[in-house]
């Protein structure tokens, strides 16, 4: 999923801004393989996760079920 969110909220927006950076630093040349999806599926829960933790402290809890659903998908359970 990833990618560069905007909400309007400068502390938050910034939280974003470096959860996707650390996102794309952790799978920058990662080969496609079994393992690279692994690599792959880890950064994506660590981002959705930063996400969720920035829109609870600056955004009042909006704005988090497209992360909890992309956490389900990836077998977290949403946490």
């Amino acid at each position: 999923m990833g990618g560069k969110i905007k909400t309007g909220l400068t502390i938050h927006d910034a939280a974003l801004s470096a959860a996707e950076s650390v996102r794309q630093s952790s799978v920058a040349g990662v080969a496609q393989s079994a393992a690279g999806q692994a690599v792959y599926n880890t950064a994506e829960i660590a981002w959705a996760r930063a996400c969720i933790v920035s829109c609870n402290a600056n955004n009042g809890g909006s704005g988090i079920e497209p992360f909890q659903s992309l956490l389900r998908a990836l077998g977290t359970g949403g946490v």
